[in-house]
């Protein structure tokens, strides 16, 4: 393998179609961001927009500014705006709650759907909420439905015709491993069960298209590559075919057909309007809306062969400046496999992710030993990759993570290290 020079990477950045993206986004320029796929960085747009609705909308407009400003509508405009990147049709997605309520959501109106069906099909290694969230609505309804564990190589063989549902992650959270949506919903739909995935690592990194695969729901969340800003609001999606078919049960007024005719019963919107449930956080909104307005002229091929590109480079520098120092590739080294981040085992990760970030490179750790590098293509260059690379290189030639007193306890940042087990 030829070796790779930073002058290598400065070329590719100079023919990168993408570059001009990084100027839309707030970064200082001695870091280097490889923790978008915990938290997005903020779009430049993010505080006039904050201070418009805040400052303008809710301080001076008040009231009035639920239908001056669109409040109302929001969770319809951003879902429609989602939809562009995931192969949904408008009308199919609405912006709301969060991932974990959504996936309540979604479960119970799959489970409705297939009522004489009692197996839910989960990948045990997912994200711990995933499951979480399974077995309490299961604990809840007590009718008999089990959770089906099973790995990649062993899930299509785990779906038979007991099969009510299949709730997977399309890039495992940890590996970023890549999994055919496509072949795994045909198979899901061969035995009559219905399809759940999630998208909170895929979409805005790589292409999706619901449609395409028939996908029954889909759920995500808009913190990560959709840059929407820490803790924003999630999305749903369910398919047009579902949608006088089934009741989700957190019957809210926002979904109610006639929110504002306050009757005594819940009678259900049509259309997806039906997975709204509580009044929306509009602050929150609003910020969703720069972060996707980022995407509105980005062609999503384009931002998906940067993301293996980048993952490739990764990956090749790893091994020709770190072989020595006992990193092991987690992540599918076929970038055809792999979704927009790169991880690594090694067992003295903690302290070298810490050290990482105290010399300026955000990455992140999930526990007991994975060092995860987040690629968002929109504002990561050539040349970040190749310096944090660099930077780990002297930091284990030097002993550097072994110093704890020279590491601030403050220098992780929310979306990594041991405090971060709870960040996705």
């Amino acid at each position: 393998m030829k070796m790779i020079t930073r002058q290598d990477c400065q070329e590719l950045d100079q023919q990168d179609s993408l570059a001009a993206s990084r100027d839309e986004f707030s970064l200082a320029d001695d870091l280097i961001y490889l923790d978008g796929n915990s938290l997005g960085a903020m779009p430049r747009q993010a505080l006039s927009q904050a201070y418009q609705t805040v400052e303008q909308q809710w301080g001076l407009g008040l009231i009035q500014s639920w239908n001056d400003a669109g409040w109302f509508e929001l969770p319809y405009k951003l879902g429609d705006a989602v939809a562009d990147l995931i192969g949904a049709a408008p009308g199919e997605v609405v912006v709301t709650d969060s991932t974990s309520i959504n996936l309540y959501k979604a479960l119970a109106a799959a489970l409705l759907l297939r009522p004489d069906k009692k197996v839910i099909v989960l990948e045990s290694s997912n994200f711990p909420t995933n499951n979480y969230i399974t077995q309490g609505l299961l604990a809840q309804l007590n009718t008999g439905h089990t959770i089906r564990y099973a790995e990649a190589d062993g899930i299509e063989a785990a779906i038979n015709d007991e099969v009510a549902a299949v709730c997977l992650t399309q890039v495992h959270y940890k590996t970023g491993r890549l999994l055919d949506m496509a072949r795994i919903t045909e198979k899901t739909h061969h035995v009559g069960a219905i399809s759940i995935w999630d998208l909170c690592h895929s979409a805005g990194a790589l292409e999706v298209d619901l449609n395409a695969c028939g996908v029954d729901f889909a759920i995500g969340c808009t913190y990560k590559y959709l840059n929407g800003g820490p803790g924003s609001p999630a999305y749903i999606f369910m398919a047009t075919r579902h949608h006088d078919q089934v009741q989700q049960p957190l019957t809210g007024w926002w979904g109610h057909a006639e929110p504002f005719a306050f009757e005594r019963d819940y009678r259900s919107t049509t259309g997806i309007g039906q997975m709204l449930s509580g009044t929306q956080p509009i602050v929150s909104l609003a910020l969703v809306n720069v972060g996707l307005e980022t995407f509105k002229q980005i062609d999503i091929r384009a931002l998906r062969k940067k993301s293996m590109a980048l993952g490739q480079l990764l990956i090749d520098l790893v091994e020709q400046r770190c072989a020595p120092y006992g990193f092991d590739l987690i992540s599918p080294d076929n970038a055809d496999q792999r979704g927009s981040h790169v991880s690594f085992a090694h067992e003295n990760g903690y302290p070298i992710m810490k050290a990482l970030i105290a010399a300026g490179v955000v990455g992140d750790f999930r526990a007991p030993d994975t060092v995860r590098f987040g690629i968002a293509p929109l504002y990561l260059r050539y040349t970040d990759i190749w310096d944090a690379i660099e930077i780990l290189s002297e930091i284990m030639a030097t002993g550097t993570w072994q110093n704890e007193t020279a590491i601030p306890a403050d220098s992780l940042d929310s979306g990594s290290g041991r405090r971060a087990t709870r960040v996705t």
